[in-house]
């Protein structure tokens, strides 16, 4: 019992521990939960939620094979990355700005599209998977491994667990604020958090660009 325990505080600790460092996707929650409202917020941290458990699952159930395959094609990765990002910041940066107060099936299409934008995010972040199958191992050895797949999918669901309490109280918080909103000031908002997105971009693609010299230099070991 006390393992079990242990394993779901675990997962829901690894789960707030990857959502919580500023990214993209934390800059496009606050944005969305800034325009639409709380439940936008929530649903962007949502396609996060489901990347993490996917990346979780094969972390827990040992598929190498994947870490493999994204150190392998890392730069492809980044290059997708990269341009999604520049995408989702130039659109954003354009954007006029419009703080919405719509209900029904409008707002819940809206926040449909946004899921599947925010899991292509996170699922083409070779850091954030090398980092998952890392913390994964790393707990799985320290609690002496997982003793049956019941135990792994349990890690799972905890880590999206924690996944999620951290976007929803980061819409929460955000939404309690919004309310204090211009239009011009949210207009302003945009334009920041899509030059954000665009300086992640075009890290991303600087750095695919830039491997190749530091390889030949013999330093892409600490470039990476």
């Amino acid at each position: 019992m006390i393992h079990e325990v242990q394993l779901i505080l675990t997962g829901i600790a690894i789960g707030i521990l990857v959502s919580a460092p500023v990214g993209p996707v934390n800059v496009i929650c606050i944005q969305r939960t800034l325009e639409r409202g709380f439940w936008t917020g929530v649903a962007a941290g949502l396609g996060a939620v489901l990347a993490d458990g996917v990346i979780a699952l094969a972390a827990a159930s040992g598929l190498k094979a994947i870490s493999g395959i994204m150190t392998t094609y890392k730069s492809l990765i980044q290059l997708i990355g990269g341009v999604v990002l520049m995408a989702f910041g130039l659109k954003l940066f354009v954007s006029a700005g419009a703080i919405s107060n719509k209900d029904g099936a409008s707002r819940r299409l809206s926040n449909r599209w946004i899921i599947p934008q925010t899991f292509l995010l996170t699922i083409t972040n070779p850091g954030a998977i090398l980092g998952m199958f890392g913390i994964v191992g790393g707990v799985g050895s320290a609690l002496g491994g997982f003793r049956s797949y019941g135990e792994a999918f349990s890690l799972v669901v905890a880590v999206m667990g924690g996944s999620l309490l951290w976007w929803s109280g980061l819409a929460r918080v955000i939404s309690r604020i919004r309310h204090r909103l211009t239009k011009e000031r949210l207009k302003l908002i945009n334009q920041i958090a899509g030059l954000v997105l665009l300086v992640f971009g075009v890290l991303l693609l600087g750095r695919v660009a830039l491997r190749p010299l530091y390889g030949f230099a013999g330093l892409t070991a600490g470039f990476d």
